[in-house]
């Protein structure tokens, strides 16, 4: 079982490890990644861990009282515990994923304090997902998601939830979905 207290620390060795790539990167040319974050997610029939590397569009839509549309591209790598592999309870299986999405978050205009965002990206499965009565029948999933957040000068914490499915592009498609907390440090 995480605690808060493994999650912060998780948290700070994933930016820690990301940290002298972002650092190499500002030196040469305008910088791509911006962020990267260590993420918990859990539903009753599994759990995954993911981490993320983030690049700010810098653009503002909609601006007024402080506040403006902007977003990220987030590339993401998890591994997720399934419980019930195969419809066996307490058959175990570890899967991956891979995923890239672009994300719109609304927030002030200094970037900081409290936020929403959606997104909607690509996945790319390591093995099709079938576990406690759902199925995936194929590799490749859209991943969407809404969240809300806080932002400090460095961190960025916030919770969303995330839906995978396949569009009904072949069936059976039961979708899974997720509650995910995050911790991301910005350079």
């Amino acid at each position: 079982m995480l605690t808060t207290k493994k999650i912060g620390a998780l948290a700070a060795c994933c930016a820690a490890l990301f940290a002298p790539f972002a650092s190499a990167q500002s030196t040469v040319g305008n910088g791509y990644i911006d962020s990267a974050s260590f993420e918990v997610g859990t539903n009753p029939q599994q759990r995954m861990y993911r981490i993320a590397v983030q690049s700010d569009w810098d653009k503002r839509w909609f601006a007024g009282n402080g506040r403006h549309l902007s977003g990220y591209w987030e590339g993401n790598l998890a591994l997720w515990r399934l419980n019930s592999y195969e419809n066996v309870r307490g058959q175990n299986k570890n899967m991956a994923a891979i995923g890239f999405t672009p994300v719109f978050r609304y927030q002030n205009d200094n970037k900081l304090g409290l936020y929403g965002e959606i997104g909607i990206g690509v996945n790319l499965f390591s093995t099709l997902y079938k576990n406690e009565d759902k199925e995936l029948s194929t590799a490749f999933q859209f991943g969407d998601h809404i969240g809300i957040g806080y932002t400090t000068q460095k961190w960025d914490f916030g919770l969303k939830y995330q839906h995978y499915s396949n569009a009904s592009i072949k069936s059976p498609n039961a979708g899974a979905n997720w509650f995910i907390a995050k911790a991301a440090y910005r350079f």
